[in-house]
C-alpha cells in the first residue's frame, strides 16, 4: 500500500522525562491529529528490530515493516528541547542512518500499520505455540484481550499510550505463568531476551551523519556513547522495557 500523504515533509518532536518522543507539530495538519501523537526513535526501533528478527523463522514478512512506517531523520535542534525532523524515503531495515519511525495510522483500522500489528500479533501467537506446550493452542483472541485490558488500565491511570510500548507489548508477549525456553528460541547467545543486558546496545549502532553528531551531545537527545569521555557503554535509554 502506497503512502497517501504527499504533504508529510517534516515534523517537530519533543522528548519527555521517560526518553519518549511526541510530535509537537507537523507539515500535514489536514490528515494528522497531534493529540498524543508519538513517534518511535532510532534506539527504540533498533530494539524493536531485534525482536522482529527473532520472529522471522516463524513467518514474519519483513516487507510489511517498511510499508507500516513513515521515516524521518534529524534536521536541526530547536529551542525548548525540540528537534525538527525531515521526511526521507529510506527503508527502516536497510537504512545506513538512524531514523525516526512514524506509524502510518492515517487509516487506523485498515491502514498499513494496522495490517502490520495484526500480522506481528498472529506471528507472535504462532511463535508462542511453537515454543510453549499449552494444554490447548493459545489464540490470538486471548492475547488481544490481555493486551487490551493492559492498555485500558494505562488509560484509566492517566498514562499516555506510545507506539513503541504498543508494539513491544506484542513482540514480547508471553502469557502469565509461562515462559519461552531460551534454548528453543532463535537466540544465538542461548539467553532469554528478557534477561539480556542491553547496556552495550550503543556499541552496535551505525555511525550517524555529521549533522546528527552535532545535535546529539545534548543530554536529552544523546543516544550514542561518547567514546572519548566514557570508559563503559551508556545504559540503554530508549523505549524498551528495563528488565533487570
Amino acid at each position: 500500500m502506497k503512502k497517501t500523504s504527499p504533504s508529510l515533509d517534516w515534523c517537530i518532536v519533543r522528548g519527555d522525562a521517560e526518553k519518549k518522543w511526541w510530535v509537537d507539530s507537523i507539515s500535514d495538519t489536514e490528515n494528522w491529529d497531534l493529540d498524543n501523537l508519538s513517534i518511535i526513535d532510532p534506539k527504540q526501533f533498533l530494539y524493536i528490530s531485534e525482536l522482529l528478527d527473532s520472529m522471522t523463522e516463524f513467518g514474519l514478512q519483513s516487507q510489511m515493516v517498511d510499508e507500516a512506517f513513515f521515516t524521518f531523520e534529524i534536521d536541526e535542534e530547536l529551542k525548548e528541547e525540540r528537534v525538527k525532523l525531515v521526511r526521507v524515503r529510506d527503508s527502516l531495515l536497510k537504512a545506513e542512518d538512524m531514523l525516526f519511525a512514524l506509524p502510518d495510522v492515517l487509516d487506523e483500522e485498515k491502514g498499513p500499520y494496522a495490517d502490520f500489528l495484526n500480522h506481528v500479533s498472529q506471528v507472535r501467537v504462532s511463535m508462542l505455540n511453537e515454543l510453549i506446550e499449552f494444554a490447548e493452542p493459545y489464540t490470538l483472541e486471548e492475547m488481544e484481550e490481555i493486551l487490551s485490558e493492559r492498555l485500558n488500565n494505562d488509560y484509566l491511570e492517566g498514562r499516555r499510550s506510545h507506539f513503541s510500548d504498543e508494539l513491544i507489548a506484542i513482540l514480547e508477549f508471553v502469557p502469565d505463568g509461562f515462559e519461552i525456553d531460551a534454548d528453543l528460541s532463535d537466540d544465538d547467545s542461548g539467553e532469554d531476551k528478557k534477561g539480556e543486558d542491553y547496556s552495550d546496545l550503543d556499541t552496535h549502532l551505525i555511525d550517524v551523519s555529521d549533522k546528527e553528531e552535532k545535535l546529539l551531545p545534548n543530554e536529552d537527545l544523546k543516544w550514542d556513547e561518547d567514546e572519548e569521555k566514557e570508559e563503559e557503554a551508556t545504559p540503554y535509554e530508549g523505549g524498551a522495557p528495563d528488565d533487570n
